[in-house]
């Protein structure tokens, strides 16, 4: 009954937000009353059981405080500054600009979590910069939507968080030991993105960019120099709760490993860098019309608020019908190698983010994926790395993909030319990375 439940949730999904074409909050709703109904007599029970568990789970909290986090760093124009340091530095590398991209939107991917928003605030510094060097349209357009995924390959991000609100995966897999295996699976993307544009470079003959597009680098750390600041908001967390201080203040008797377990790293995380960016960013918030800025902050909030609450929620209630025992009955009668469901995961995924968002994929998929993987052995904390790589494919998945309309729209390219070069240079590649993460090849 749990994976009947699960087939009809994934496949009400897809319908409502991709034939429908209406919203993923509505889908979300409809797949998770469809899930309770199979409780039959216990529908409201369910029903109820569901969103009491969500509305008090931590990471919807979290999810949301990542949105306000990023939208505040945007608007407080904390971004421009690092992107013009990181630009000084590499910018009069031959095919800087790509290098540029890529770095930019690593940066940005681990403040925002979004590809399609990664795409569109790096394309818009950095596309003129690329053709100016000499990149031709398409390419421009191909190596902002391939990188654009690296929204949902770095941590923190909203799928990060949409995996974390399932159940089955809250009960073996922490925060913190999932923050830093999902950032060494997403350097493993950066380093392949910087030896993909160093291929490039050469074979397309690029130039350095323009020293009239270069700002100094004395004159960009002048300018920007706090801005570097907000990714403490990051490390004081992390330093705090993993690794030898952890260690020592767990073993402090004044202390204790129990006080130290109540530290929430993907709470304070967003609570520092806001501190931290308001601080740095004082001047400009001052200046910001705060009424203004709550009020088109709002439905960015709601949109990842109802996917969260209703993602989890039916995570619950797919629980307590059995769905981890039914596939776990499923993949011992078939007998699946691991490499062969490592493979048929990462299809099934990379296939589903072509029409969906990352989030509404792992929304969709994510749970029967984690079960799928853990069912043939594979590390819990490993086969999260793994789905979220195969996830990132979102934004090099022709033809729905958001982020190749968007890089096209900046650089003055045809989508269509750029679908073979992203599926050839970023989304096989990036399927292979996460099997060879999944298969425990690449240590995270």
């Amino acid at each position: 009954m749990g994976f009947i439940a699960l087939i009809v949730f994934i496949a009400v999904i897809i319908i409502w937000n991709v034939i429908v074409k209406r919203n993923m909050g509505e889908a979300m709703l409809l797949g998770f009353i469809a899930t309770t109904l199979f409780g039959g007599m216990d529908a409201l029970r369910l029903f109820w059981d569901g969103l009491l568990f969500a509305s008090t789970y931590e990471v919807l909290y979290a999810a949301v405080a990542f949105v306000f986090m990023a939208y505040l760093i945007e608007k407080l124009e904390l971004i421009h500054a690092l992107l013009r340091i990181l630009n000084s530095v590499i910018g009069r590398l031959p095919g800087g600009a790509a290098y540029m991209s890529t770095l930019g939107s690593a940066v940005l991917g681990a403040l925002s979590g979004s590809n399609s928003a990664n795409t569109a605030a790096t394309g818009s510094i950095t596309a003129s910069w690329m053709i100016k060097s000499g990149w031709s349209r398409t390419h421009t357009a191909t190596i902002l939507a391939g990188n654009g995924g690296l929204g949902a390959a770095l941590p923190p991000n909203s799928s990060m968080f949409i995996m974390l609100g399932f159940a089955p995966v809250a009960a073996l897999v922490s925060e913190g030991d999932l923050y830093i295996a999902l950032l060494i699976g997403g350097l493993y993307q950066v380093i392949y993105r910087f030896i993909l544009v160093y291929i490039l470079v050469k074979k397309n003959k690029i130039q350095a960019m323009p020293p009239d597009d270069i700002v100094p680098f004395g004159e960009a750390v002048k300018q920007g120099w706090k801005s570097i600041f907000i990714f403490f908001g990051a490390l004081i967390p992390i330093i705090i709760t993993i690794g030898p201080l952890a260690n020592y203040l767990k073993s402090n008797p004044n202390i204790g490993p129990e006080a130290m377990d109540q530290i929430s790293l993907i709470t304070w995380i967003p609570i520092l860098m806001m501190l931290i960016s308001l601080t740095i960013g004082r001047k400009k918030a001052s200046a910001l019309d705060w009424s203004q800025f709550f009020k088109s902050a709002i439905p960015k909030f709601t949109t990842i608020g109802a996917l969260m609450l209703f993602a989890v929620a039916a995570s619950q209630v797919l629980a307590e019908l059995g769905l981890a025992e039914d596939l776990t009955q499923i993949t011992s009668v078939l007998a699946i190698p691991k490499w062969l469901m490592v493979l048929i995961v990462g299809v099934l995924v990379t296939l589903v983010a072509g029409p969906l968002s990352s989030t509404a994929t792992l929304t969709a998929v994510g749970l029967v994926s984690f079960s799928a993987l853990i069912s043939v052995g594979v590390d819990p904390v490993v086969a999260i790395v793994a789905i979220l790589a195969f996830s990132s494919t979102e934004g090099a998945s022709p033809p729905a993909s958001g982020s190749i309309f968007i890089a096209s729209g900046l650089a003055g390219a045809r989508p269509e030319k750029t679908f073979i070069p992203l599926i050839l240079y970023y989304m096989l590649p990036i399927v292979g990375i996460g099997w060879l993460i999944g298969m425990e090849i690449l240590p995270v």
